[in-house]
């Protein structure tokens, strides 16, 4: 499985936008790029979600009970 901050870097690099560009048209701060790309942790689902809508993913809570199938 790709980490979220390979998955946002490559994709973001392959549509040619600085990281500054690339938060203005998904509707974010840079620092939420940045921390994304960086592999933190503490995010925010809501603005994560904002930044995978641009490639139409979304992320969603999982019951761990469907990581068991």
């Amino acid at each position: 499985m790709k980490r979220l901050a390979d998955f946002v870097k490559e994709r973001r690099k392959e549509v040619n936008l600085t990281q500054e560009e690339f938060a203005e048209r998904a509707g974010v701060a840079l620092t939420v790029v940045r921390k994304i790309e960086q592999g933190k942790t503490n995010l925010n689902m809501e603005k994560v979600n904002l930044i995978l809508s641009m490639f139409g993913h979304e992320l969603v809570p999982v019951d761990n009970k469907e990581l068991e199938l």
